[in-house]
């Protein structure tokens, strides 16, 4: 028997990167998965790689689509709010607009979706949010980015504390530099956002980015039945970038 046999998870941000490495490893193990994503393409990408999964789109941005999800979706045992982007603009560029957009995503997305979906949970199941390594660094250009995830850390402790009592475990995982597509959304040119890769690799001890796919075991871990003492934690996955 898979260890994720009779299990549904649903994993936002789930059409590329982390997401979709992370729904394929759930479905791998047995699972049943939605998948959501902005582009169709992708998500069309995904059911041609996923038998049998529900990919649609849903952009955690928008404040009604967090309603939508909770009614499409229905009961699971577990989500991964792993949907965010990074805006690197330096502290004294910083706009409202650029702002809102980043903490819409970010913050307001995650929260109004848990909002929606945690009586969709069933007891016992459990939440995962993505946290990135930026909130336990300062990173150049993350005036908006950081605080971002920072603030969802944050959220991930309030979560463990009012889920408790359903047995349901919240953790928040940190990815440090991933093989993704992740800086096409930062608004960085290209050769800026080479050179600015270099140089975060130059900081990760084992000397590499890491894959999706060393993400999603670490994801799988937590929703497991073997994390099930496991609450209000956030896992660093970076290579040892931020080790102290």
């Amino acid at each position: 028997m898979a260890r994720f046999d009779g299990k549904t998870f649903l994993v936002t941000g789930g059409s590329s990167g982390i997401g979709r490495a992370t729904a394929k490893r759930l479905a791998s193990e047995g699972a049943t998965l939605f998948v959501t994503g902005t582009n169709e393409d992708r998500l069309a990408e995904v059911r041609d790689e996923i038998p049998g999964v529900t990919a649609f789109v849903n952009d955690a941005g928008n404040p009604a689509a967090a309603q939508e999800l909770a009614q499409k979706v229905g009961k699971v045992d577990g989500v991964f709010l792993n949907a965010g982007f990074g805006k690197f603009v330096p502290h004294n560029e910083v706009t409202a607009e650029a702002f809102a957009e980043q903490m819409d995503v970010n913050v307001r997305g995650p929260m109004l979706q848990m909002a929606a979906l945690s009586s969709n949970i069933n007891d016992g199941g459990s939440a995962l949010i993505n946290t990135s390594v930026v909130q336990h660094m300062g990173m150049e250009g993350g005036s908006l980015y950081g605080p971002s995830k920072n603030a969802v850390r944050g959220y991930v402790r309030v979560l463990a504390k009012e889920l408790a009592g359903r047995g349901i475990r919240a953790n928040g995982i940190s990815p440090g530099p991933i093989d993704s597509n992740f800086f096409n959304r930062t608004g960085i040119p290209d050769d800026q956002a080479a050179q600015m890769a270099e140089g975060i690799k130059s900081q990760v001890a084992l000397g590499r980015f890491g894959s999706p796919e060393e993400i999603a075991g670490v994801a799988a871990f937590l929703f497991s039945d073997d994390a099930s003492y496991v609450t209000g934690a956030d896992y660093t996955v970076d290579g040892g970038m931020t080790m102290h």
